[in-house]
Formats: C-alpha cells, sequence, structure tokens
C-alpha cells in the first residue's frame, strides 16, 4: 500500500512516495522534485500554473505506479494560517459516569465552536490536554469516572478558497486527499525530540515565501504562527541593494552570503572572482552586470532581513510568554539553515540557544543513498514530516487497508494530537 507526502513550496514541490508492510516496515521508494509555479507565499495565486507544475510531479508518480495518488497527505501552508486556544465542556452522558467516545467527541467538537468568517475553514482541532472534574494533565480520559469533560484545545484555521484551490487541482489530475496536514506540525515531527518538546523548544522553518513557527513545551503544542517573508525576500534585498538581476543576487547570496556581518569579509567582489567562486560567469545570468561590492555589503542585506524573521517570531514568542523562556531553545529547518552564521545571529536575536534541524529518517528504509541524503537536508523537514505522520496514522488503524484506515479522514486530522 502506497502513502505519498506532497509538499508544495512556493519555490518547489518536493513528494516522498512511501510503502507500509504488513510487518510495520515502511520504506521510501521514491523522491520527486519540481520547481513550482502559481504560488506565492505558499499560497495558489494562479491555478492554472499551479496545476501545469504540479502535473509534472505527478505524471512521474503515474510512472512509478498510478495507485500511489490514492492517498496523499498535503502540507498546508500560507501567512493566513491562523491557531488560537479554545476551551470545550460537556456533561458526562453515561449514569454510570464512565467517560466514553462519544462524550470525547462532544467535547472536543464543543471546543471548535468558535466564530469563523465564512471564508475559513478548522483544519486541526490539537488537544491538549483533558479535564475530568477539574483534574487536569490527563491525556486519555476515555473509562475515567467523571461527571464532566473539559478539553483544552488548539484550533487551527486556514483561508479556504486557497485549500480548496489545492484540493481542486489534486483531484483534477486523478489525485486523492488523505488528509491536510499543517506545516509546522509536519516539520516538527520529522526534527523535534520528545525530549525537546518536554523542556520548551521552538521550531523556525524558513520557507522560499512564508516562515513558520511552532512552540512545543511539556510535550504539548502550544502555538503556531506564520509570517509572509522568507528567503525570496533576501534575494530580492539583494537584487535592490546590489542593482542587479533576482538570478544575480540568488548565485551571490548562495556563494558569498552570511548571515552576520562582522563574520564577512571586506574583499571587493567582481565578476571574475564571482567566476572564480561559482564557476558561472554572471553576465549569462544578468548582461548589464555592474555591481562591485564586498562580503560585507552582502551580509548588510541579508542580516537586516534575517534580523526581521527573528523579531517576528520573538514578538509571537512574547505573546504567548515564552521570549527567552524555552530551554530546548530554538531549533532552525528550510533552506535559509544553509546561510553561515544564521546561528549565531538567531542566538543573539532570540536571547536562546540555538541549532539547525535536520529531519531524521531512520524510521524509514530508503533504496538508495542519494535518496537518503535527499531526506536528511533542512529542505526536505516538511515532506519527510508529512510521511512520518503518514505512518502514525496506519499505525494507529493497525496497519488497516486504506478504505478503513481513511474512512474517516476528517475527523482523524481535526483531532489530530502531535
Amino acid at each position: 500500500m502506497y502513502f505519498t507526502a506532497l509538499d508544495i513550496g512556493s519555490s518547489q514541490i518536493r513528494v516522498l512516495v512511501s510503502e507500509a508492510q504488513k510487518n510495520g516496515q515502511w520504506s521510501i521508494l521514491r523522491v520527486f522534485q519540481a520547481p513550482s509555479g502559481g504560488l506565492k507565499k505558499g499560497e495558489v495565486v494562479d491555478c492554472e500554473e499551479a496545476q501545469m507544475s504540479l502535473k509534472i510531479i505527478f505524471d512521474k508518480i503515474k510512472e512509478f505506479d498510478k495507485s500511489a495518488l490514492k492517498n496523499i497527505f498535503i502540507g498546508v501552508s500560507g501567512a493566513n494560517v491562523k491557531s488560537r486556544n479554545s476551551k470545550g465542556i460537556v456533561a458526562v452522558s453515561r449514569a454510570d459516569n464512565e467517560i466514553s467516545q462519544d462524550d470525547i467527541d462532544r467535547v472536543i467538537k464543543a471546543s471548535q465552536a468558535i466564530k469563523l468568517s465564512s471564508n475559513r475553514m478548522i483544519i486541526h482541532t490539537i488537544t491538549r490536554e483533558f479535564i475530568v472534574d477539574g483534574v487536569s494533565d490527563i491525556r486519555d480520559p476515555l473509562g475515567m469516572a467523571g461527571t464532566r469533560l473539559e478539553v483544552d484545545s488548539l484550533v487551527i484555521d486556514a483561508f479556504s478558497p486557497s485549500v480548496k484551490n489545492i484540493l481542486n487541482i489534486v483531484e483534477s489530475l486523478e489525485g486523492s486527499s488523505a488528509g491536510l496536514i499543517y506545516n509546522p506540525m509536519a516539520a516538527s515531527r520529522a526534527i523535534l525530540t520528545k525530549n525537546q518538546k518536554d523542556l520548551g523548544v521552538v521550531l523556525v522553518d524558513i520557507g522560499f515565501g512564508v516562515t513558520t513557527m511552532s512552540v512545543y513545551e511539556d510535550g504539548k503544542l502550544l502555538h503556531v504562527a506564520g509570517f509572509p517573508v522568507g528567503s525570496a525576500n533576501i534575494t530580492n534585498d539583494l537584487a535592490i541593494g546590489l542593482k542587479c538581476s533576482v538570478k544575480a543576487a540568488e548565485l551571490i547570496k548562495l556563494v558569498f552570503g552570511r548571515a552576520v556581518v562582522n563574520e564577512a569579509s571586506k574583499e571587493k567582489i567582481t565578476p571574475e572572482i564571482i567566476k572564480k567562486k561559482s564557476g558561472i560567469n554572471i553576465y549569462e545570468l544578468d548582461k548589464h552586470f555592474k555591481s562591485v561590492f564586498s562580503g560585507r555589503d552582502v551580509a548588510d542585506i541579508i542580516e537586516s532581513r534575517l534580523t526581521e524573521i527573528f523579531e517576528f517570531v520573538n514578538n509571537e514568542l512574547k505573546a504567548i510568554g515564552r521570549a527567552g523562556r524555552l530551554p530546548a531553545g530554538v531549533i532552525i529547518c528550510g533552506g535559509a539553515v544553509k546561510l553561515p552564521g544564521i546561528i549565531n545571529l538567531a542566538k543573539n536575536e532570540l536571547k536562546l540557544t540555538a541549532d539547525v534541524g535536520f529531519p531524521v529518517a531512520d524510521e524509514f528504509e530508503t533504496l538508495n543513498s542519494e535518496e537518503e541524503n535527499d531526506l536528511s537536508q533542512p529542505e526536505f523537514s516538511v515532506a519527510v514530516g508529512l510521511s512520518l505522520l503518514a505512518k502514525d496514522q496506519w499505525l494507529r488503524g493497525g496497519g488497516a487497508p486504506a478504505s478503513d484506515v481513511f474512512s474517516s479522514v476528517k475527523k482523524i486530522f481535526k483531532y489530530f494530537a502531535p
């Protein structure tokens, strides 16, 4: 039985095709990657262009095995995804006061009774703890005795037209969604350890068009947020500051980029030096290129934008009372982590210990070392996390056939608990 993880980024589409076997073994069979189109800040802005870019990937999946399109776990991104705390309270229905699954379902539904505008939809209701007759921090109240059941939830909702655009495109390409998962939750599953989540940690994923964050403490998801700024903004800033094309700016960022000005060279950078370091004649990317600049000039522009991103993160941490107060610190993933010095900048800006987050794919078997290397890259955090969450759900279903496991997909993923 196949499961497909679909991470649709603003710059790249990444897909992992996995196979689940009866003995519980989980294998990554194929890794596909292609440029994305029609997306901006993690959301579809041009359905036709987005469909064309996804079709390239879906055609490759069909060449492998058409049945791999039946169970697609889709990552949801974008700065328009919001989260809010919510509580639900119900009276236990049974005469003997034993809490049943129906009571649990009712209290979770009660926590979803929040005001939403007509163009928003709930994609997750994450149960952080249950409370039975005033006793808190209960993970599973099923079978317990009590008269009143409460739940403390984190409700995550998204801009429904954007989500429906993705679902419609997937369906038009003969794909079938097995679930929608907010990207920070997927990345957290791939990167964060149980110990980090227990101590208190924030995972920051700096993507191409969007930066997202997720905060954990005592093993619970406290908060998630997204910001409409990412590594593409760094490239655009360089193009403006160095008066060059975006393609040339991207090359300069990759070859000479530093996240901290004090760690950059004062040496002047010329077209000849660019070619020597990268092997690329920059005039092939920008025939009007005339800039002469130093490594410090590049770093100054990059540091300014990254500082802004970390300021967004810190403001969210302040809002929930966790600024500078997470023992496991900040873990950073996404393509931007390859910028030298970014960890030192994160430490200084957030006043926390910091480290790069790499997806851990040792729960999978891979067919070759090249694919295994891909899966260990920070850019694959969401795709690996989607596959791991698919595996978790399959195991919760006892390794049942897809029709049984996903017969109540909406309920499964709305009530998803990390």
